[in-house]
């Protein structure tokens, strides 16, 4: 699992570095970044997190490479679109790669095998019910 959001203690890097056969990478600043102000640390930290993702997908260790929010990486210029595409075109056949993150360039769902879009729907949080642990990270 691969991660573009820093060390900043995501629910998701808890519940995944306590589960066997998972590594976890993670590149990026631990502050949120703003896509209007993007910062040349940005653009590296994303380079560095796709090329890692690359070692890891040709490694022979991993049947499961994912790219949390390489989307959003793309959508704000942080990486290359053709850099994104050509990874998944490079992909070896026994080798999953998942992509997250809103805001996905039509050309990488038009090369996916399979594309969801998770909306709310309703959500306590509407309420000013404030976020819960265990249930929203």
């Amino acid at each position: 699992m691969f991660f573009m959001k820093g060390d900043y203690p995501y629910g998701e890097r808890a519940l995944l570095g306590k589960m066997p056969g998972v590594t976890e990478v993670s590149f990026g600043r631990s502050e949120f970044i703003n896509p209007a102000h993007i910062k040349p640390e940005d653009i590296e930290q994303a380079k560095k997190a796709l090329a890692s993702a690359r070692d890891a997908m040709f490694s022979g260790n991993y049947d499961l490479v994912v790219l949390d929010e390489v989307n959003m990486a793309v959508a704000w210029k942080l990486v290359p679109l053709d850099d994104v595409l050509r990874l998944l075109s490079d992909k070896p056949r026994n080798v999953e790669v998942i992509l997250t993150g809103r805001q996905a360039d039509a050309r990488l769902i038009e090369a996916a095998d399979l594309v969801t879009a998770m909306v709310k729907i309703k959500h306590p949080f509407d309420k000013g019910v404030p976020a819960r642990k265990g249930i929203d990270y």
